[in-house]
């Protein structure tokens, strides 16, 4: 449900189910991911073996979050392991809301964009150089530009959400969403 990550250009080839699973591996030893696991199981949400999963996903869509089902990365949209690693933090956040928020319905545009707004921030998906790196060349204000672009590109994949409900919803909820930064004490 909860998407918020980039395709990959077109023209590269992805990598195999067992590549992208060594990765995401290696991604689970990384001090920010290891962090919001930690903060997971404090938030009372155990994370089996297989919550993280490698697939080939036929959407392009780099990974995804499934309340109940866990976190999935499209091995065949992904090349390189800081991408794979991206894409587990970035979803581990939406589990995170997720376990914290006994009352989040991904069919609400508001809550899903506050949890994309959180995501795109807390995640490192609008680093400069990442931005650079997808052809966005703007010096100032590229980070609330990039998180703003994303969001929307993740509700327009929720049936739930027309554009305008979208933007709606992401203006409204903006400011707060934002500037919540837990489990991290301030924005990574």
């Amino acid at each position: 449900m909860a998407d918020g990550t980039d395709s990959v250009p077109s023209g590269k080839g992805g990598m195999t189910v067992d590549d992208c699973e060594t990765m995401i591996q290696r991604s689970l030893r990384t001090p920010t991911v290891k962090f919001l696991r930690e903060h997971l199981e404090k938030s009372g949400c155990s994370i089996a073996s297989n919550f993280i999963k490698a697939v080939n996903c036929n959407q392009r869509m780099s990974g995804g979050y499934v309340r109940g089902e866990g976190i999935v990365v499209c091995s065949n949209h992904l090349t390189i392991q800081d991408e794979v690693t991206q894409v587990v933090i970035h979803e581990l956040i939406h589990a995170f809301d997720d376990c914290r928020a006994a009352n989040l319905d991904w069919t609400n545009c508001a809550h899903h964009a506050c949890s994309e707004i959180r995501a795109g921030h807390l995640s490192g998906d609008c680093h400069y150089k990442r931005e650079l790196l997808r052809g966005y060349l703007k010096i100032r204000g590229h980070e609330q530009e990039c998180v703003k672009r994303r969001v929307m590109k993740s509700l327009a994949n929720n049936p739930y959400c027309s554009k305008s409900a979208a933007k709606d919803a992401m203006e409204a909820v903006w400011d707060t969403c934002y500037n919540d930064t837990k489990p991290f004490d301030r924005a990574p």
